[in-house]
C-alpha cells in the first residue's frame, strides 16, 4: 500500500501521520477524518493531501484500501506445537512409516557416500542429519547452498538424502536432477508424496502435516523430519552392531 517512493516523498507531518496509521491500522480503518486529525494533531487538509499522495481520491477511498491491505496481510493463526505433533503421530505413525524408515536405513547403510541436501530450514536439518548420522557411525556430508558445485567422484555408490517440506523448491529439483545424472540414489523426506521432489526420488518418506505460513515464510513444523532422521540413524546403527 505504501511504496518506498511514497514514503520518501512524505514531509514531516505526513511522516508522523504515516507512523500513526501503521501503528494503529485497525483503528484508523474505522475512524472519521476529523477523529484522525484530532489523534494525530494535523489538519484535515493535511490528511487529504496525504491521501492524494498515495493515489487515493479522498479519505473514504483511503479507508477502503487500508481495509483491503489489512485483510491481505492479516496474521495467520498459528496452531499450538502440541496440535502439530498430535497431527503427525495420529496421521502418520498409524501408517507404514516405521517400515519405510527401516527400508531407507537399509539403503543408506549399504552406501559408501551419504549426502544430505536441503535449502532454508531444510538446509539446517540437512546439516543436523549429517551430524547425527556421523555421530552414530555413518559418516555423512551436507549441502545447503543451492549453487554448491557437485563432483561426480562423490557419486560412486552414494545416497542423497533430500529434505524439502513442499517438495517444489526449484533449486532442490534442479540439484537432484544433477545428482541423479551423476549416479546418486535419492531418498527424499517431504510433506507429501505427490510433490516433484517425491516423484523424482528413488525412495520417499512423507509425513503429512498441515503446512503453515506467516506471510511468505513457511513455518510448518519440522519435528517429523527430526523424528524420521533420528529413527533412521538409530536403525543404521543397529544394523552394524
Amino acid at each position: 500500500m505504501f511504496s518506498n517512493e511514497m514514503i520518501a516523498s512524505f514531509n514531516e507531518l505526513e511522516t508522523s501521520l504515516y507512523n500513526y496509521i501503521m501503528q494503529n491500522s485497525d483503528k484508523v480503518a474505522y475512524m472519521r477524518i476529523r477523529e484522525l486529525a484530532d489523534e494525530t494533531h494535523v489538519s484535515t487538509a493535511t490528511i487529504l493531501r496525504f491521501c492524494r499522495k498515495i493515489n487515493c481520491e479522498g479519505f473514504s477511498e483511503f479507508k477502503v484500501k487500508l481495509k483491503l491491505y489489512l485483510e491481505e496481510n492479516k496474521n495467520t493463526m498459528i496452531k499450538s506445537s502440541q496440535h502439530s505433533l498430535v497431527e503427525f503421530f495420529e496421521r502418520t505413525l498409524k501408517g507404514d512409516i516405521e517400515e519405510k524408515i527401516r527400508q531407507a536405513a537399509n539403503i543408506v547403510n549399504k552406501a559408501d557416500n551419504v549426502i544430505f541436501y536441503g535449502i532454508g530450514s531444510s538446509g539446517i536439518l540437512a546439516e543436523y542429519g549429517a551430524r547425527y548420522f556421523s555421530s552414530l557411525g555413518k559418516f555423512s556430508m551436507y549441502i545447503k547452498d543451492p549453487h554448491f558445485p557437485i563432483h561426480s567422484k562423490l557419486m560412486t555408490n552414494s545416497v542423497t538424502m533430500a529434505l524439502s517440506v513442499s517438495g517444489e523448491n526449484p533449486f532442490t529439483v534442479t540439484h537432484l536432477h544433477q545428482l541423479k545424472r551423476e549416479g546418486s540414489m535419492v531418498i527424499s523426506i517431504t510433506n507429501n508424496k505427490l510433490s516433484t521432489v517425491a516423484k523424482m526420488s528413488d525412495f520417499n518418506i512423507s509425513y503429512y502435516v498441515t503446512e503453515e505460513f506467516i506471510e511468505e515464510a513457511n513455518i510448518t513444523t519440522q519435528v517429523p523430519v527430526i523424528y524420521i532422521l533420528e529413527a533412521m540413524a538409530r536403525d543404521i546403527y543397529k544394523l552394524n552392531h
